[in-house]
């Protein structure tokens, strides 16, 4: 790990030392049904839409008591709910016809799962199971490439330049700073770089 690196990711840990998932879960299977649902939508509605959802539904063998209309409903406000029902119906099917109904553990394994893709399953695999991954959502996507940790323009270029950038057992940690700085900073369409930090570290506030 380069020193610039090393000064970042040393300033995100004393900046957000209890940053944690938003999302709210009891169970693999629950985390992996929140983190479908958090696909463009905030965590904070799908905080609200889950603890009704998992009141009744929160194992594969009760979700698929119900039908995708009566899913539809659950999770309406999420946002693209028509694919989101059908990928939480299919993936529960998957986990019991194939995982004996438990969530899989691992990163080609999940991926398998209707509705998984590199992001969720990096998010389940490192938060549900331990697994060393960072998920590029947008937070991650935005701040890698403004501070320079990671180049790209696709989230799998950036996870790619991340991976190459930080030692692997600071990946999942790294992808919480990154989310927390997103969040409460380094803003999509107005980053508070007055207030910032790192801006004396980062590449898009230096060449503004």
């Amino acid at each position: 790990m380069d020193k610039r690196t090393e000064e970042i990711l040393a300033e995100l840990a004393r900046l957000y030392p209890d940053a944690q998932p938003a999302l709210k879960f009891r169970s693999p299977y629950e985390l992996l049904v929140a983190v479908i649902l958090s696909a463009q939508c905030t965590d904070e509605r799908v905080n609200k839409v889950t603890d009704i959802l998992f009141e009744k539904y929160n194992t594969p063998e009760k979700m698929l008591s119900l039908s995708q209309a009566e899913l539809e409903k659950y999770i309406f406000s999420c946002g693209f709910y028509h694919n989101k029902a059908a990928h939480i119906l299919s993936a529960s099917r998957d986990i019991l016809d194939k995982y004996s109904g438990e969530v899989p553990a691992t990163l080609e394994e999940l991926k398998t799962l209707a509705g998984v893709g590199q992001k969720t399953a990096n998010v389940v695999y490192a938060v549900a199971f331990g697994g060393d991954a960072i998920a590029v959502d947008t937070h991650v996507f935005r701040v890698s490439n403004r501070l320079g940790l990671a180049h790209g323009n696709t989230p799998a270029k950036v996870e790619a330049g991340l991976n190459e950038a930080i030692p692997k057992e600071l990946w999942s940690k790294a992808h919480h700073y990154l989310i927390y700085h997103g969040r409460r900073v380094c803003h999509s369409q107005k980053p508070d770089c007055t207030n910032c930090t790192l801006k004396s570290l980062c590449e898009y506030f230096n060449n503004k």
